[in-house]
């Protein structure tokens, strides 16, 4: 029976001051912009991470101020940084309207937006049993802050119990030096720290605490929603969580130098396809803590360098499948970034001394020493792509396309053009249904291994929702909205179809990319 987690724990800005109700927004110099540091991991790829980064910093001290922020900016992605200190909670946070901004009250908002850091500065910024919720957006940061106690049930509520939620199109979010924790799991009215669905690509959590809850985080809300993936997890503490540290439904993790401390039921679920890269790792008192758990959605893992100290593993089942008590790997996973790895016998060390809100954004200089890097404030990437139509980075993925050079078919197509401009490897030719919805295919004359797909729209394209089919057994591989990298189980097959099941106005695929891993 499971022990809850609880019974565990003993307009424009103005350039004045505006000290009213609704709390204090400060216009500052950009020069005052409290973020240290750049991005890392997977946040650094698909045109990178910079927040608002060359653009305006304001100062806020209620939830209010932050809504009113975001919406007196010239459109929704004029960059901007905001400097946060105080308590946020439900009573200094309500809707704020603009055209720059989609707010809500009792949460911090950020919907179709981009370009925009939270950072907090002074004495601190907690987030009261408010969460922040992302979506639909791109290019965020949110740096040294605390988010606790997020409820989904009871009094009051806020962002569906997660203390950061990110869903529905969402690309490339740095979260750094962050303290997200609970009082208990679902039982108490509490949900996941730190999850990520509905097609969330790109995204690093570093430096970061997460403690007291019955779940982490996730990545995919079911076994059948596999259009999540490149996310990294590094020097973050684990502490007092019962399971999802983190739970992965497809796609590709890179887990590295992370302390995990009583991780009470499972830690590292990689189901449904998903391959997790898992390095020089510290595991202490925990259970569990590396498999595919609750599920025969089988997952995978490539492992090196992790030290487990007092680790426990259960017996294998038809649905539990522990990686211990001997890890090994059954998959390879290639990492497109260059990292430095901390020795996993100081990860306790050095990840309790940098990681979470408050520790002065001090990072590890990867031979086991803490240091601050230098502020940075890089100018943003102007070609960072609308969260729904995502352009990916040239590296990612990387390997032969196999595509070129096979054939290629589908439903009926616009006038001028073409069944092959998908696979000529031309991003300015493309193919289009004669309608708003339609299906593309790429086939090949004997059994090919394929992993991956690049879907690359043209200018002006508009793919909604998607299903990546078997065209030999018609199986789905995947499915989402807004078109990209899709990663799903490797398969051998003759036949793959991309099909489009909805879409805002007229789809242009102009590449149809396929690789075996």
């Amino acid at each position: 029976m499971r022990r809850p987690v609880a019974m565990r724990l003993c307009a424009a800005l103005a350039t004045t001051a505006l000290a009213t109700a609704t709390g204090v927004m400060v216009a500052m110099p950009s020069a005052s912009a409290a973020v240290t540091g750049s991005a890392t991991g997977y946040a650094t790829q698909n045109g990178g991470t910079t927040g608002g980064a060359g653009g305006q910093t304001v100062r806020a001290t209620t939830g209010t101020a932050i809504h009113q922020a975001l919406c007196g900016r010239a459109d929704s992605s004029t960059p901007i940084t905001i400097e946060v200190e105080g308590t946020i909670n439900h009573a200094n946070t309500t809707k704020v309207s603009g055209d720059s901004c989609n707010t809500a009250a009792g949460v911090i908002e950020l919907k179709q937006i981009s370009n925009v850091t939270l950072v907090g500065v002074g004495s601190g910024a907690v987030f009261d049993q408010l969460g922040i919720h992302i979506r639909q957006s791109s290019n965020i940061i949110i740096q040294n802050v605390t988010v606790k106690n997020v409820k989904k049930s009871g009094s009051p509520t806020s962002n569906g119990g997660d203390a950061i939620g990110m869903e529905s199109d969402v690309r490339n979010v740095w979260v750094d030096h962050t303290t997200l924790e609970a009082s208990g799991g679902e039982s108490e009215g509490y949900d996941g720290l730190f999850d990520m669905k509905d097609n969330t690509q790109y995204v690093t959590l570093s430096y970061s605490t997460l403690r007291n809850s019955g779940r982490g985080g996730l990545v995919g809300s079911s076994e059948t929603e596999l259009s999540n993936g490149f996310i990294t997890y590094h020097h973050n503490l684990y502490e007092n969580i019962d399971s999802r540290a983190p739970l992965l439904r497809g796609g590709i993790a890179h887990i590295y130098n992370n302390y995990y401390v009583k991780l009470n039921e499972s830690g590292i679920n990689s189901r449904a396809g998903a391959r997790a890269k898992v390095d020089n790792n510290y595991f202490k008192d925990s259970k569990d803590v590396l498999g595919t758990f609750y599920t025969d959605a089988a997952g995978y893992w490539q492992v090196g360098g992790n030290t487990f100290d007092n680790v426990t593993w259960s017996a294998p089942g038809s649905e539990n499948n522990p990686a211990g008590p001997d890890p090994k790997s059954n998959t390879t996973v290639s990492i497109p970034y260059a990292y430095g790895l901390d020795g996993a016998g100081c990860v306790p060390d050095i990840v309790t001394r940098t990681a979470g809100a408050g520790k002065g954004l001090m990072v590890s200089d990867g031979n086991c020493s803490a240091q601050t890097p230098s502020p940075t404030t890089p100018t943003p990437d102007p070609t960072t792509p609308d969260p729904t139509t995502p352009t990916p980075d040239p590296t990612q993925p990387s390997g032969t396309n196999l595509s070129i050079g096979a054939g290629s078919d589908g439903s009926s197509k616009a006038d001028g053009t073409s069944y092959g401009n998908v696979r000529d490897g031309d991003p300015n030719t493309y193919w289009s249904p004669s309608g708003p919805t339609g299906s593309i295919s790429i086939k090949w004359g004997t059994a090919t291994s394929v992993s991956r797909a690049d879907i690359r729209q043209a200018s002006g394209s508009a793919v909604g929702s998607w299903r990546l089919v078997n065209g030999d057994t018609g199986a789905v591989l995947a499915s989402g909205t807004g078109a990209g990298v899709i990663t799903f189980p490797k398969t051998a097959l003759k036949k793959i179809t991309f099909e489009i099941t909805g879409s805002t106005g007229t789809p242009k695929i102009a590449e149809f990319a396929t690789y075996a891993g």
